[in-house]
């Protein structure tokens, strides 16, 4: 494993802060507006791309901005971990624009500059943590995505909306500041840097030394870290996120999909792998506790999500239990365990920004939320539900679409590590899992519609809306097929081979 110092590792970020500007500029004209944002995802993307064969090769690219402090740098780096996250939002956000054309128009609604300027810095912030080299960096980009995504998050004005961004706020912030801004501090007091040890999952930040003389202030730093990413929705600091589904659907796929729970589970998987590392993990006793809060936020949210009726709080609470996978998987430490929580954080972002995208275009067909009063939809919009289908499977973890890859890998490393607990937890999840989506599947194809429903006025949503929800569809089959295309990257940041 190779470093070496390239300022290209700038390029997406300066895109990404770039677009929003755009937007700003353009705002007049809707078409160019939006046309910024793709043009922008794209490019960024792309940029990203351009570091593969290099990373695949085990070479890692970093560039340090400016130094505060001995230890203490504004600094981003390409590895194997960082390329998948860095793409991903970028990619993911030409298809959310896409959609976005197709439901913000549909439905006029206002500051639609506003929004997009938010909507894109909010990939900013994504990137930013994707590229972050040490734990200064990303908290800065972490907050970053809290900030800009609030306006989202309370787009609509009214009540309701600042409630929830309230709410939002309050969980997110309130976290960061109570425990991640100590966690760091108490960071840099132990190990003397904030950088992360790129190319090393075993040993991390802490020195043996350090672990051997202050265990218990390494074990909780620890706690504060976990406690302190609370946009990974672990349980009891989950409860954002529903309550976030205030927000427009194209703003929960965001939220739910790509920047912000993305965030949350991304941070954390550095964080465990380059902050603390797997041996310090196991020897720490640390390893199974996270594991275990994260396998009771699995089964809890999924059987909460069994309750809900409205179709985004029931993917916001399927979001919750889904985000648990990757905490698990990268808590045990384990190659095959690690592999699988990895893997989720791509593969569950395909397969829920679809979900969300087609609670939305069912919304604009028919402005319905209930999952009761579906029946018979599917007949009027198959590609719509057919894509939800499709995502759907992937979420409860069939073949062939990706959910089945990352839990395969995951279940073999719980049983690898003889934890029957956690074994059990993840079966009961793809059980729950089908408990609430299979049944809104069968009511929008194979019952029929209430009379009193005006059914046969409801079509498919605009094609801006529909093309990307199943173009999203087809890419979670594709990499349940071909897994190896975040596969490889995995590999060559754990080198667990």
């Amino acid at each position: 494993m190779s470093v070496s110092v390239s300022c290209n590792v700038l390029w997406p970020l300066l895109v990404t802060l770039l677009a929003p500007f755009g937007i700003l500029l353009t705002g007049k004209n809707q078409n160019i507006r939006e046309s910024v944002s793709i043009v922008a995802g794209a490019l960024t993307a792309a940029l990203v791309l351009c570091f593969a064969p290099a990373v695949l090769a085990g070479h890692i690219y970093r560039y340090e901005l400016f130094r505060i402090l001995p230890g203490i740098t504004v600094a981003f780096a390409v590895d194997g971990l960082g390329i998948i996250f860095a793409f991903i939002a970028p990619f993911l956000w030409v298809f959310a624009t896409s959609y976005n054309i197709g439901y913000m128009r549909s439905l006029k609604e206002h500051a639609q500059t506003r929004y997009y300027f938010c909507f894109a810095i909010a990939i900013f912030g994504a990137v930013g943590v994707a590229l972050a080299a040490n734990v200064f960096t990303l908290y800065l980009f972490y907050e970053i995505i809290s900030v800009f995504t609030y306006p989202l998050v309370a787009h609509h004005q009214d009540e309701e909306g600042f409630y929830g961004a309230k709410k939002y706020m309050v969980y997110l912030m309130g976290t960061s500041k109570l425990f991640l801004l100590p966690a760091m501090v108490l960071t840099y007091v132990l190990a003397g840097t904030l950088e992360f040890p790129l190319g090393d999952v075993k040993n991390g930040l802490f020195s043996a030394d350090v672990i051997a003389a202050h265990p218990n202030l390494v074990r909780l730093t620890y706690v504060l870290f976990i406690a302190g990413l609370a946009k990974a929705a672990l349980m009891p600091f989950h409860n954002w996120l529903p309550s976030a589904m205030v927000a427009p659907t194209p703003v929960s796929a965001l939220l739910h999909a790509v920047a912000v729970v993305k965030a949350g589970v991304f941070s954390v998987s550095r964080i465990i792998l380059s902050g603390f590392g797997t041996e310090p993990m196991n020897a720490l006793g640390l390893s199974l506790p996270t594991a275990y809060v994260a396998a009771f936020t699995i089964v809890a949210a999924s059987l909460i999500a069994l309750t809900k009726d409205d179709i985004k709080a029931r993917l916001a609470y399927s979001t919750v239990s889904q985000l648990s996978y990757v905490v698990i998987g990268v808590a045990l430490a384990v190659p095959a365990s690690v592999q699988g929580g990895l893997l989720h954080i791509g593969h569950h972002a395909f397969s829920k920004i679809t979900l969300f995208f087609g609670a939305g275009a069912i919304y604009v067909a028919s402005h319905l939320k209930s999952i009761k009063a579906m029946n018979g939809l599917g007949r009027k919009m198959p590609w719509t539900f057919g894509a939800f289908g499709l995502a759907s499977l992937s979420m409860i973890g069939m073949p062939p679409v990706c959910g089945f890859v990352s839990k395969w890998y995951l279940v073999n490393g719980v049983v690898d590590q003889g934890q029957m607990i956690l074994l059990v937890a993840l079966l009961c999840s793809t059980i729950l899992n089908a408990g609430y989506f299979v049944p809104i599947f069968y009511r929008a194809f194979f019952l029929p519609p209430d009379p009193a429903s005006h059914m046969e006025e409801y079509k498919e949503a605009p094609l801006t809306m529909v093309v990307p929800l199943v173009f999203t569809s087809f890419v979670s089959v594709a990499l349940g097929i071909y897994p190896e295309i975040f596969h490889n990257f995995i590999k060559a940041f754990g080198q667990f081979y």
